[in-house]
């Protein structure tokens, strides 16, 4: 075999067309052996033997895609010194573009014998573990393009993969929980229907099945535990793992994006699969354990402020590198559109605390690249001084979890809610106004894929999740969660009607508010997990999404002593398909009157060159009048009426035109008591309702009823009314 010296840059493994050359970064390294791997369980190995800047390299024509591959590296094997070599161990490479086949758990993945975490292990992992793989980077994207939608045009929909396509009737079985399966008809079409402008992947990038959860029978299933920060997960792929599952990947970029939907990553940059000092050793941990991880001053354990064992050491430079040469390579070569960070305040976290002026931070707002996509952080982690909403760079958007916090409590009940539910619904300005970002910093949630999904939440008061094997103390035990007055499960007419009209008051919150807001998949027709909030180990048909059926389809040809189960299941898909179009209709809603999605901060005055006297916004009490200071802080106070004002936006449109639009009146009861709510007087003579959530459609047809202004209206207990005027 011909070896050359090659190039130290990029580092992984890079197919020019006639041979692959290969890169790879330890300062702890004497030695690397590249490993050739080949199907009869041998491996050819070649010694890495240029050197630059700690880079080993070389050059081997012939060596083509599809080619599996590892490191053996050499070194010194001083756990108290941080060090971790251990030659025996075949190593992934941190750059690998795909990763073939999966790990057999066993103590030949460890750098240690069991029980005796301080001694050397010998045992050779090849034949137990994952490897890397040659991919050929060629791709025909056409003519792909990036939808490129801006923020306040913008409709999330946070989704898995495998459990959105898992049980989709329309879909072949053999695309089921694929890419393949993602970019299908029959998923793109119920996405643009829905009205959907970008889906949030929850992790692709290749991921490592736990050890633990392998032993009880369970899985990773959610995907927080990288070990690939450039490999799409070989898992995902419908035809193959040595390569196979980049093409599949970008296909299905491409489809999505002919059909406007950008494609947004959750991705886990904060810790690697390979767990504490007592975790397997699969890449990071054998080639350079003290520049990779963040260790403690007993340098035998690591520092974890993300709950999964380890912390990325955010002060290395080559962690650093890897980071941003992952983001680029993800927008530049796969064509995504943004990313969700996880955990993001231990990216900020360069020294101890979290800092917002960190090096990761900085080198994102300078790269021409990466600072050019949505960046998204969820502005917490488990670390001393972790919660961080509202604490980001300009740059970024952030998951508001106070945001959901608020709209659960105000829905629930809670005393004391409406002033800061009224910062909520206007884009969190206490938040994000003071360093100049706008209402579209605030990404709006109400579920997500961590914690309960919206049926679960008007459904359950505490958790349930014993099949997770936790004995029920793992997930979060404080949801601000009403069960509507059952526990779980029941067939009692005002509890469904009560829950149903519940899920319409979030959903319609949610669309109606400023900022960005996201859906969480299968929410939108009310799927359930049985009061899991925690599915994170759950790979089975409790997480998969579970697609309603025309309600015709159901309970049809059943014998007699099926009649009355027939019969309830075909009222649950009614009443999923029922949550499905009001769902629609809310966010096309949204989409087409630009006051639910303003892009500046309300003024709460009239507006100077809008020729409007009223102001931009306006708050009152249900019997009409004004809200004073007194109404705002009443603990008994739960409704209230939002004017917003279509002729007072004061930014303009794309060619400095002036944006005019209807105006609305927005009416919520959160409270148990049928109210009458006046219309006020001075705000608009003639309205029209178009929302009334106490109706099972919830989205009233055509016009809807005439309402003038100083009429009463009737809003039963928990509920919410939006009433419109053309402009």
């Amino acid at each position: 075999m011909q070896v050359w010296p090659g190039q130290a840059y990029p580092l992984g493994a890079t197919y020019d067309g006639a041979g692959t050359n290969f890169a790879v970064f330890s300062e702890a390294a004497h030695r690397i052996e590249l490993c050739l791997l080949h199907d009869d369980g041998s491996e050819t190995a070649v010694e890495l033997r240029e050197t630059d800047a700690f880079v080993r390299h070389a050059y081997l024509p012939g060596v083509m895609p599809g080619q599996r591959y590892g490191f053996r590296v050499h070194g010194p094997y001083e756990p108290e010194r941080g060090v971790r070599c251990n030659s025996a161990k075949l190593l992934l490479d941190p750059y690998a573009r795909a990763v073939s086949g999966r790990i057999s758990w066993g103590e030949a993945v460890y750098g240690y014998p069991f029980g005796r975490p301080d001694a050397r292990n010998d045992l050779d992992s090849a034949p137990h573990t994952m490897t890397s793989v040659v991919v050929n980077p060629y791709f025909d994207w056409g003519d792909d393009r990036r939808p490129r939608t801006d923020y306040h045009r913008t409709v999330i929909y946070e989704a898995h993969v495998k459990g959105l396509t898992m049980l989709h009737p329309g879909l072949p079985e053999e695309l089921r929980g694929t890419y393949a399966g993602l970019a299908h008809p029959e998923i793109i079409a119920h996405l643009t229907e829905l009205g959907v402008t970008a889906i949030e992947l929850m992790p692709v990038h290749q991921f490592v099945q736990d050890h633990r959860l392998a032993d009880a029978g369970l899985a990773n299933y959610w995907g927080y535990n990288t070990i690939g920060f450039f490999a799409p997960h070989n898992a995902y792929a419908s035809w193959g793992d040595r390569g196979e599952q980049v093409l599949e990947f970008k296909q299905a970029v491409r489809a999505l994006h002919q059909a406007g939907i950008e494609v947004i990553l959750d991705v886990v940059y904060n810790h690697t699969a390979e767990g504490n000092h007592l975790g397997p050793t699969l890449s990071f941990r054998g080639l350079d354990n003290a520049s990779y991880y963040r260790l403690t001053e007993d340098q035998r354990y690591y520092m974890d402020t993300t709950g999964t064992g380890n912390s990325l050491l955010m002060r290395s430079p080559h962690v650093l590198q890897m980071i941003m040469d992952s983001l680029r390579y993800w927008v530049t070569e796969m064509h995504v559109d943004g990313f969700r960070f996880d955990l993001a305040a231990t990216l900020a976290r360069q020294f101890h605390e979290v800092d917002r002026l960190s090096s990761f931070f900085d080198l994102v707002q300078q790269d021409p690249v990466v600072s050019q996509v949505k960046l998204i952080a969820e502005p917490w982690d488990v670390g001393e001084g972790g919660y961080q909403v509202g604490n980001f760079p300009p740059l970024w958007t952030e998951w508001n979890g106070k945001y959901r916090d608020t709209v659960r409590d105000l829905w629930r009940g809670e005393p004391r809610t409406l002033a800061e539910f009224a910062g909520r619904l206007t884009g969190s300005s206490d938040l994000y106004q003071d360093d100049g970002r706008r209402p579209l910093a605030s990404i709006n949630f109400t579920t997500c894929h961590d914690g309960f999904t919206l049926h679960d939440l008007v459904s359950y008061n505490d958790k349930h999740n014993e099949a997770n094997g936790e004995g029920n103390r793992d997930g979060e035990s404080h949801n601000r969660s009403w069960n509507c007055g059952v526990e779980g499960e029941t067939d009692r007419p005002e509890v469904l009607e009560l829950r149903e009209r519940q899920m319409r008051n979030f959903i319609a919150t949610l669309m109606l508010s400023q900022g960005v807001p996201m859906l969480s998949h299968g929410d939108e027709f009310g799927r359930t997990q049985r009061g899991n909030n925690n599915a994170y180990c759950q790979d089975n048909e409790l997480s998969w999404v579970h697609w309603p059926e025309p309600p015709c389809a159901l309970g049809a040809d059943l014998g007699d002593d099926e009649d009355d189960a027939g019969a309830d299941e075909a009222d649950g898909a009614d009443r999923n398909m029922s949550l499905l179009e009001f769902t629609r209709a809310m966010v096309w809603l949204r989409r087409d009157h630009p006051v639910f999605r303003r892009r500046r901060f309300f003024h709460g005055r009239p507006v100077e060159g809008t020729h409007d006297e009223l102001s931009d916004i306006a708050w009152f009490t249900p019997q009409g009048q004004e809200m004073t200071q007194r109404d705002w802080q009443a603990a008994h106070a739960k409704a209230l009426t939002v004017f917003l004002n279509g002729h007072a936006i004061s930014e303009p449109g794309p060619r400095g035109e002036r944006i005019s639009d209807d105006s609305f009146l927005l009416m919520f009861n959160a409270s148990a008591e049928t109210l009458e709510f006046a219309v006020p007087v001075d705000h608009g003579r003639q309205w029209h309702a178009v929302v009334d959530t106490a109706r099972p459609a919830g989205v009233l047809p055509g016009a809807g009823p005439k309402v003038a202004a100083g009429d009463r209206v009737t809003l039963v207990g928990r509920s919410m009314m939006v009433l419109q005027r053309p402009a």
